[in-house]
């Protein structure tokens, strides 16, 4: 997937500026795919250049003009393309799994406060993720008949909820071996 998908989907779902685009990222979008700022202004330039996105002023009180982005037919139509197109499997690629499997080779012990970082970061994220659901989509607030964005948004959530789950799983079952192995090369033998 390249940048320029992500945005179409963003940009269709809610037209904003440059500025909402890069938080939509950090909250939501960044979870599954990752862009700095920079990025962003760079390839919104290059859609607009290409004719895949309308930019067009927004007048504000007390500040500068904003500029928000929306998607326009032929930006539809790259990214019914790109829908329509077959993708790769993901490989997954993951440093901490490298470095368990290293362990072998020096302390195991040594890991256990990295695995013990990793596993809060994924214990937070599952909060958020947790309380986005319950704010968007099972809450009192959350809407009796959602549409099929809203549903396809949810689904997507689903999936990094259920994610989230397994690698708190996975880097429990990690800490229990790690803990384990640690105790055995401290034990009266060591």
């Amino acid at each position: 997937m390249a940048l320029d998908h992500a945005i179409l989907v963003s940009l269709l779902e809610r037209p904003g500026s440059g500025y909402e685009l890069a938080r939509r990222f950090e909250r939501s979008i960044g979870y599954f795919w990752t862009a700095t700022h920079q990025q962003i202004y760079r390839v919104l330039g290059r859609m607009v250049s290409d004719g895949l996105l309308l930019v067009r002023e927004v007048p504000q009180q007390g500040r500068p003009d904003k500029k928000e982005y929306s998607v326009t037919g032929p930006g539809r139509s790259a990214l019914a393309a790109w829908l329509r197109k077959p993708i790769e499997p993901e490989s997954l690629r993951h440093d901490l799994a490298v470095k368990i499997r290293g362990a072998a080779f020096d302390d195991p012990a040594a890991l256990i406060r990295e695995v013990e970082r990793h596993h809060q970061v994924h214990r937070d994220r599952l909060a958020h993720y947790l309380a986005g659901e319950l704010r968007d989509f099972t809450g009192p607030e959350a809407p009796a008949s959602p549409d099929a964005g809203q549903e396809l948004q949810h689904v997507v959530l689903r999936g990094g909820i259920a994610y989230e789950r397994m690698t708190i799983a996975w880097l429990d079952d990690v800490l229990d071996t790690l803990q384990r192995l640690a105790a055995q090369a401290s034990g009266p033998d060591a």
